[in-house]
């Protein structure tokens, strides 16, 4: 039987009662047809799931009743950190939420010189809050118990300026890269992968990544776009030296 996880970003108490968030309490009520006394698991990122049994269905509120809490290890032993120029529509969306059910522990929106999303800060806003719901959502059906943080999107340069020395592996997805992945060795504290936008990443882009001490990565004979090119590294990398 499947079990019908919600996300709730608020804390979460076994034996408490909760009124879900209108958005949440809808999709339960309206989408899933959900009735007093049905089951649902709730989670909020700190890596447990809480089942509860729902108390209430009103045409605004669905209020539950939290049982009990259940930890889960089912986080990826390779922490990895996916810096990924923004691509247009829901490309971008396709690869946060794949990502996302790949196991990666952070994504950081790139703006680099060939990108051809211009994003204001209005946008930049609405965006950022798009994306994170649409990782929360894949950790609801992928079974994810933490949420990965979706960093709001900045430029290339202030991104590298502001990396922390940490030990992490810096790679950047290039065709004329030379590291393979199955020979890389990751520390405690994983590894960085940059992929380009659409039309790749630039010359000064290429110039900035080397000069932070980035590795060119190649996965093989083949260009793959760039809604293609980070999930296969994450599922290659995941493949090699994670859980999958």
């Amino acid at each position: 039987m499947r079990t019908i996880r919600i996300h709730v970003d608020q804390p979460l108490t076994v034996g408490g009662d909760l009124a879900l968030p209108e958005q949440a309490g809808e999709h339960v009520a309206r989408v899933l047809r959900l009735a007093a006394g049905d089951g649902i698991t709730l989670f909020n990122g700190d890596g447990s799931d809480y089942p509860a049994e729902i108390l209430t269905v009103g045409k605004r509120e669905v209020t539950v009743q939290i049982q009990s809490s259940r930890a889960l290890d089912n986080e990826s032993p390779l922490r990895l950190t996916l810096a990924q120029g923004v691509a247009r529509g829901e490309k971008m969306d396709l690869i946060v939420q794949k990502a996302t059910e790949l196991g990666v522990a952070r994504i950081v929106p790139l703006l680099t010189e060939r990108s051809e999303v211009k994003l204001d800060a209005a946008r930049a806003e609405k965006r950022l809050a798009h994306w994170r719901a649409v990782a929360a959502s894949a950790c609801e059906q992928s079974g994810r118990a933490r949420v990965p943080e979706v960093a709001p999107a900045i430029a290339l340069g202030a991104w590298l300026r502001g990396l922390p020395d940490d030990g992490a592996l810096h790679l950047a997805l290039l065709p004329e890269g030379t590291q393979q992945a199955g020979a890389l060795r990751f520390t405690p504290t994983g590894g960085v992968l940059v992929v380009g936008p659409e039309g790749g990443l630039g010359g000064r882009d290429v110039a900035s990544l080397t000069e932070a001490g980035f590795h060119g990565l190649r996965l093989g004979p083949r260009i793959l776009r760039t809604e293609t090119a980070g999930l296969a590294a994450l599922a290659a990398l995941q493949a090699l030296h994670g859980d999958l």
